[in-house]
């Protein structure tokens, strides 16, 4: 990030806390959707040392950091990673600098310009990968689906807190699914080892082998974050505890219990559902709820059944040892990260 750090300097100093505010953001993370990337170019036949499945990992790294930057604010989420989120940083700077006008309408702004810089030099490093590749065309087109995707689903995720309720369990259970499919499972996992397998090679790529295995996995991973966005330690996640609760998440989950619980449980459920106030009380009442009722062993049952699809496909995938060992590791770290 140093030489973009160096054109926004050229511009203004003061145009050098954008740069600054994603440098920070990619330093940490799990690097999950680069590591994908960079299995599904070996099992292409790639180099593991080439430059251009290296350009597509920060490019991947960059997307994420600006659907976190913009998800933070739909979600009015005040930390990101045990760190205030970028909006809440850029607030913090116009108070303590004592600027005119509101503080948090700048902070806003100044985290949406952020992300929207972010998605920018994603597509530029991107495109240099593309274009070393051997089918530019055909890697554009990943990268393209996999963006449109992500704010379809992010569309969808911000449209159930606001729906009105009442859609049957099943119906209800579907549309979380899709949200996850969407907003995360697809981007996360499926895109990213489908990518690297395009880059190095479009043709012998094993692209259905890999969607066979990455499509379980991704819900899998998903469904983790669901969890731990309920019953997640603060320490762990970087996020309060019930952080889903209060931002009025549908996830399945939520599906589950509204399923599960009788009728008065389900009304105290969907009233507290988007209350930016529950108390760390309310929110262990909650917790209670869903865990009583059988929602979480739910999810964490399809979470189990997931993971094993993922790993039988793994076991079936026409790729070097060395690769399907790597994949195998990553998806162990995958299925326990929610422990």
């Amino acid at each position: 990030m140093a030489g973009y750090g160096a054109d926004a300097a050229a511009i203004s100093p003061s145009a050098t806390p954008l740069v600054e505010s994603i440098a920070a953001l990619v330093r940490g993370g799990k690097r999950l959707r680069a590591v994908l990337a960079w299995w599904g170019w070996q099992g292409a036949g790639g180099a593991p040392d080439d430059d251009r499945i290296l350009e597509a990992a920060v490019a991947l790294e960059l997307f994420q950091a600006a659907a976190l930057i913009h998800d933070d604010i739909l979600d009015r989420s005040d930390t990101r990673r045990g760190a205030p989120s970028v909006h809440r940083s850029f607030e913090a700077r116009h108070r303590a600098s004592g600027w005119r006008q509101d503080p948090g309408h700048f902070g806003t702004s100044a985290a949406i310009l952020t992300g929207d810089l972010c998605l920018a030099l994603s597509e530029e490093v991107f495109a240099a990968a593309a274009d070393a590749s051997p089918a530019p065309a055909a890697a554009r087109s990943v990268f393209n689906r996999m963006r449109f995707e992500v704010m379809a689903g992010q569309y969808l995720d911000v449209l159930d807190e606001v729906e009105v309720p009442g859609k049957d369990p099943a119906a209800a259970l579907e549309r979380a699914r899709t949200v996850l499919r969407y907003k995360s499972a697809r981007y996360s996992v499926v895109h990213p080892l489908d990518l690297g397998g395009v880059l190095a090679d479009p043709h012998g790529a094993p692209r259905e082998p890999f969607a066979r295995f990455s499509t379980p996995l991704g819900e899998a991973f998903q469904l983790q974050d669901d969890l731990l966005g309920v019953f997640g330690d603060p320490d762990t996640t970087g996020k309060p505890s019930g952080d889903d609760l209060r931002e009025g998440k549908r996830t399945a989950l939520v599906a589950h219990a509204l399923d599960l619980l009788p009728p008065e449980g389900a009304e105290e459920l969907e009233r507290a559902l988007g209350d930016a106030g529950l108390t760390d009380g309310q929110v262990a009442g909650l917790q209670r709820l869903l865990e009583e009722c059988g929602a979480r062993r739910r999810v964490e049952q399809a979470v189990a059944a997931l993971g094993e699809e993922a790993l039988a496909a793994l076991d079936a995938m026409p790729v070097a040892d060395d690769v399907r060992a790597g994949l195998g590791r990553l998806a162990g770290r995958i299925l326990r990260w929610g422990g």
